[in-house]
């Protein structure tokens, strides 16, 4: 299997090897947390799908209330966010559903519903369509890829768009909310961990394959996969749908910067299928020397980025990382993983939080300024990646709403004007909806004066080495009148797993209340919303029914 104790682990203690039927683990525990170690040297494919079959099926797994909390919190904010967007008519979680609407299957056969409905389809096309639609506002969590107790800190970011994968498989299978809770917890501790030890972004491929790789992995081990077949699925998504940033690159962005997890997924759990009835994939795909990681990475690396000083050129048959993955306790990945207060890319909450905070201390700028005329510049000064995802010069004219989220000048600027104009600050009384990025928000004339005042700059080393840890970033005003207004150094902003000095719950509460009533009708909001929460309560029918609301359309959405 390949499951070996970590070395150098302050506090580790390392327990004898424990047999288990055909299954032979090793782990490691700090305290009362235990973990699952996959060394370079084995076959991580298969030590994944056995650690899935003992998380999942064989009642191994023993995460505690805490993590189980969180999971479904992020579990709730990401659904709500998926059924405003349908709710609004978004285009592509509309054209995915509408696909997804010919691929008609019988629940008794494997379908699995679409959001706000009854009706089955296959379950790639089903899935496709829900996480096209939980990712569509950019709004749900983020992961960061940093793990430093264990030198884990490839800083590979995501985002928890998969949960659609976990209730897929619970409702194929006729399991309970608990199994669906694993599940989810289960996808985002083989995501996010993948992302601690693996750089997706730094070749110019986009982080959705590390999701990819856990749906496949998940997917398939609560269907009944054979270790083997999950294996094949898992080379399958690998070598042939690998998808590079070209989807998130350009001057104006598409609708596949919001559906590439979906894509991807689809894939994955296409590729599951296939495995099953009997296709056969590559195997051992992170020790194999022209998939994607070894290729950058070695051992034997082939191919590396310019002014490489040390490429891997070694001659082994290994992987070119080692994973850690969690069974019991509280470290799981997804405790570490920050939420969205809003719609904004995340690498700019350490802006929001600066602009907040100088409002706060400045509270005459709220008065008398509602074109923002009291403030003659704004500076921001943050850390790469955020400055090359956000800052792009072309983002100061975002045509689309997919670019505005990903537009540092945009997000500052729409808050900067809903402070001006309403005469409050705080992360409720400016939380940023999907109309804030209407096709009217966008032009905005006050909000577009803004954005000319904004100039964005790469802080340098001082900023770059204090991320993934936080979000380093700088924001001042320079008034009419010469006077400078500085925010000081924000690290970590409401919503920031470290971040201590905010009400996390509260402002949460906001944002459900807040995507609710775009979601639902007045008379339906509070039933549906406890329908997606307390997983762990839900019986078998309620998960097979999770999606059986009805959606409130609406139609004073214009979308850019």
């Amino acid at each position: 299997l390949g499951l070996g104790p970590m070395a150098g682990v302050a506090g580790a203690c390392f327990p004898k090897a424990q047999t288990k039927g055909t299954e032979f683990h090793q782990l490691y525990s700090t305290g009362g947390d235990e973990h699952v170690v996959l060394e370079p040297d084995t076959n991580q494919v298969i030590g994944l799908a056995k650690y899935a079959r003992s998380f999942l099926n064989d009642g191994d797994a023993a995460p505690s209330e805490a993590v189980l909390k969180r999971t479904n919190l992020f579990f709730t904010d990401a659904m709500l966010c998926g059924i405003s967007a349908l709710a609004l008519r978004t285009n592509a979680p509309t054209v995915l559903r509408q696909e997804a609407l010919g691929y008609g299957l019988k629940a008794n056969h494997g379908g699995v519903p679409l959001l706000g409905s009854r009706y089955t389809t296959h379950p790639e096309k089903a899935i496709a369509a829900n996480c096209a639609s939980t990712r569509e506002w950019d709004s749900n969590g983020t992961n960061f890829g940093y793990n430093p107790k264990l030198g884990h800190t490839a800083g590979e970011f995501g985002h928890p768009d998969f949960f659609p994968v976990a209730v897929a498989a619970a409702q194929a299978t006729k399991r309970d909310g608990k199994y669906a809770l694993l599940c989810m917890l289960l996808l985002e501790e083989i995501r996010c961990r993948l992302g601690e030890v693996f750089s997706l972004k730094s070749y110019k491929i986009d982080h959705v394959v590390h999701g990819a790789i856990a749906s496949a992995i998940v997917y398939g081990t609560a269907l009944g996969a054979t270790i083997k077949e999950i294996e094949s699925a898992v080379g399958m998504t690998v070598a042939h749908y690998v998808p590079f940033r070209a989807i998130r690159a350009g001057k104006q962005l598409s609708d596949s910067k919001g559906s590439s997890s979906a894509v991807s997924t689809e894939a994955a759990i296409l590729s599951v299928r296939r495995s099953m009835a009997g296709f056969r994939g590559p195997a051992d795909i992170f020790r194999n020397p022209e998939a994607i990681f070894r290729l950058f990475e070695g051992p034997g690396q082939m191919l590396s980025v310019v002014n490489d000083p040390s490429p891997n050129l070694a001659q082994k048959d290994a992987s070119p990382f080692m994973l850690s993955v969690g069974l019991k306790g509280d470290d799981f990945a997804i405790m570490g993983e920050h939420f969205k207060l809003g719609l904004y890319e995340h690498q700019s909450a350490g802006a929001i939080q600066g602009l907040l905070n100088l409002l706060e201390q400045n509270p005459g700028l709220m008065s008398e300024n509602a074109e923002g005329q009291k403030i003659s510049a704004i500076d921001i000064t943050a850390y790469e990646p955020a400055f090359g995802i956000i800052g792009d010069p072309a983002k100061k004219d975002p045509t689309t709403r997919q670019s505005a989220d990903h537009s540092m000048a945009y997000i500052i600027s729409t808050l900067l004007r809903k402070a001006v104009q309403g005469g409050k600050s705080g992360w409720k009384e400016l939380m940023l909806s999907p109309y804030d990025y209407s096709a009217s928000a966008l032009y905005d004339p006050v909000t577009r004066s803004l954005m000319e005042k904004i100039n964005f700059v790469h802080g340098g080393p001082e900023y770059d080495e204090k991320y993934p840890d936080g979000i380093p970033t700088s924001i001042s005003f320079k008034l009419e009148d010469g006077s400078v207004n500085d925010s000081g150094f924000i690290m970590y902003p409401a919503g920031h797993a470290r971040n201590t000095t905010h009400d996390l719950e509260d402002i949460l509460d906001h944002k459900f209340d807040m995507l609710s009533k775009i979601a639902f009708s007045a008379k339906d909001k509070d039933a549906c919303l406890a329908k997606l929460t307390n997983l762990q309560e839900k019986s078998a029918h309620d998960i097979k029914t999770i999606y059986d609301f009805d959606i409130d359309y609406k139609d004073d959405f214009k979308d850019a």
